[in-house]
């Protein structure tokens, strides 16, 4: 089994971090993408429309050979692009989560870093249709990068706020999201009342479920496109002969 691992964001150290972890969770070749362009790491609505191009970059240049995509970046930015265009299923790591989250408890609270990221999800979880499982949505001031650079700095506040959508939200479970947090549950769930779910170990086991399965969604007609990389534009204009990819 063959994954690939997009991380759009152009910081290589989160696309690697992330990367070890998974292959430490399943039994496949991971095949990490770094995005192309963008913003180091995502954490304004700005970089996020940002990082769906560079999302559907890095899956044009990277997804032949694959058995699935694994789009690893909390609050899945293209997600639903990349599902349209994909020859292969692709799983977002907060879809996969949130839905893990839904088997476990009734009340979901979810912990990231970054202040701008809460109306953000607040809208994926209401995409997702999961508003009404959603207690409570809590941040922490360091962004997603800066807890890469020195996560025992953060342990503490994310122990705290874990512990705030349980007791204060009425949490039965909480995601802990972020690719830059890969790993931390395990050490912030002492502490923690209720189960602590990674969302990049469950992004991880949700594209191996799906790995192997059809697209989900039917192909969209050719595009035409200007200014693109070859790869994408390739993949948008769909295979010789004007059908679609």
């Amino acid at each position: 089994m063959r994954i690939l691992l997009i991380n759009p964001n152009t910081t290589p150290a989160v696309t690697e971090q992330a990367a070890a972890h998974v292959r430490g969770l399943i039994p496949a070749e991971i095949v990490p993408a770094t995005g192309r362009f963008g913003a180091r790491y995502i954490a304004s609505r700005a970089a996020a429309a940002i990082a769906g191009h560079a999302a559907l970059d890095a899956l044009a240049a990277h997804v032949a050979g694959c058995d699935a995509v694994y789009l690893a970046c909390f609050g899945d930015p293209g997600l639903l692009a990349l599902k349209e265009v994909s020859p292969v299923p692709v799983v977002g790591m907060a879809e996969g989560a949130l839905h893990l989250a839904c088997t476990q408890g009734r009340r979901v609270g979810i912990v990231t870093g970054g202040a701008l990221w809460r109306p953000m999800l607040e809208e994926f979880v209401a995409a997702q249709g999961l508003s009404a499982r959603l207690s409570g949505i809590r941040t922490v001031a360091p962004t997603g990068g800066e807890i890469a650079r020195d996560p025992d700095a953060a342990l503490g506040r994310l122990a705290a706020a874990c512990r705030t959508c349980a007791e204060e939200d009425g949490a039965d479970v909480v995601v802990l999201g972020g690719a830059a947090l890969a790993g931390l549950a395990a050490r912030v769930q002492p502490g923690v009342p209720v189960p602590v779910i990674c969302s990049v170990e469950a992004g991880a086991r949700a594209v191996v479920a799906a790995a192997g399965l059809a697209a989900g969604r039917p192909a969209p007609p050719p595009t035409e496109s200007a200014g693109l990389s070859a790869p994408l534009a390739r993949l948008l204009a769909g295979p010789p002969g004007g059908g679609a990819a």
